[in-house]
């Protein structure tokens, strides 16, 4: 196959549109009855259209456009002379810490980035490759952000937000007891890694609060589907040496839901961190939210973890319900075995999933976990 033509053209770009509105003028009729002099003095390029200085679409010149899709990168004219390449560490903001070779820059973005309509929460998140144009010696502007090789990403508020971009492996962090192992929650964690081709890793911490032979009726099932699982305990050290040799000189980020340990992890990897911990509420087995931003924490001996705040519920971004199976590892195999090719596995007749399900090839917890996501999702 021949690599995709590409070229650069003058293409329409839709923007955001802007907070304040231009009043559409209402008085044409008296100023025209007002006499000729008036009129000479009205504006010629007052167009009632709506185009104008508000207008939601710019002229973006110099753009990349691929002749196979029809799909554009706004590529703006930068001097290479004066700008420097790196990687976002953490944004806070309106500001992004950026580290390049040398040094570490709090940037700014440029204006038109910010005003590009997209579905994103945020232009810039961390992980992301920038190209930043230095304005002095600890500050910058960053003038592009370079395609991202992947990225985790979740729904909230109808808007994709991506957690994190560019990494490794993902590790789901979760917790035997306080508060007590979500397996629904994982396995929406395990969906998204599957979807974004990023391996995951089920890290179970606190495991000094239970009997570990509690959870393998859980962690059996993942295990037989190929999942890398990991029992730890950041409070006794149990299983932190496994999991520094896991990450040990890759990009992983560290996602879960709150108070599950996450922070009390990676201060076990990393010693010298001190990043903040607090315990769970005693009231609901809740967690509070200690990590307030994703940062990206380069390790001593090669790689980086990247610490995302905690979080209650985890809403698949762009998977709809028909493709929810296929990101299923134990129901994948049955689902062309369907007497129809539109089949939900939910209600339908000569499915060979619920067959797969009464005949305990896939476990009943999983397929409900299935059931559970296809309908919120």
């Amino acid at each position: 196959m021949g690599k995709k033509k590409k070229n650069k053209s003058i293409v329409r770009a839709d923007f955001r549109k802007r907070h304040d509105s231009r009043t559409r003028k209402r008085d044409f009729t008296r100023e025209f009855k007002a006499g000729d002099e008036q009129i000479e003095n009205l504006r010629r390029d007052e167009r009632i259209s709506g185009k104008g200085d508000l207008t939601r679409k710019r002229t973006v010149t110099g753009a990349i456009v691929d002749e196979e899709t029809g799909g554009f990168q706004v590529e703006l004219q930068i001097d290479p002379n004066l700008c420097k390449t790196g990687r976002v560490i953490s944004v806070h903001g309106l500001n992004s810490i950026v580290r390049t070779q040398e040094q570490q820059y709090t940037c700014a973005i440029r204006g038109v980035l910010k005003a590009l309509s997209t579905d994103l929460q945020h232009v810039v998140v961390a992980g992301d490759k920038v190209t930043i144009q230095p304005i002095d010696e600890d500050t910058a502007v960053i003038v592009r952000v370079e395609n991202r090789l992947n990225q985790l990403s979740r729904t909230s508020r109808q808007r994709q937000q991506i957690i994190v971009s560019n990494i490794d492996q993902v590790l789901v962090v979760a917790s035997a007891a306080e508060p007590t192992l979500k397996p629904n929650l994982i396995d929406r964690f395990l969906v998204s890694a599957e979807k974004a081709r990023i391996t995951p890793v089920i890290v179970i911490n606190k495991i000094d609060l239970i009997n570990s032979a509690d959870l393998q009726p859980a962690i059996g099932v993942w295990g037989q589907m190929g999942y890398q699982i990991l029992l730890v305990s950041a409070t006794t050290g149990q299983g932190i040496e496994s999991l520094k040799s896991i990450v040990r000189n890759k990009d992983s980020v560290v996602t879960g839901q709150s108070g599950v340990g996450k922070s009390s992890i990676l201060n076990s990897i990393q010693p010298g961190l001190q990043l903040r911990v607090s315990k769970i509420s005693t009231e609901n087995q809740k967690g509070r939210h200690t990590t307030t931003a994703a940062k990206l924490i380069p390790l001593d001996f090669g790689g980086h973890l990247i610490d995302t705040p905690g979080i209650r519920q985890f809403q698949l971004w762009d998977v709809i319900a028909e493709e929810v199976g296929g990101y299923f590892r134990d129901i994948r195999p049955f689902i062309t075995g369907c007497r129809f090719p539109d089949c939900t596995h939910t209600h339908e007749e000569e499915c060979q999933v619920k067959y797969a399900v009464a005949d305990g090839k896939i476990d009943v917890r999983r397929y409900e976990s299935y059931c559970q996501i296809r309908s919120d999702d």
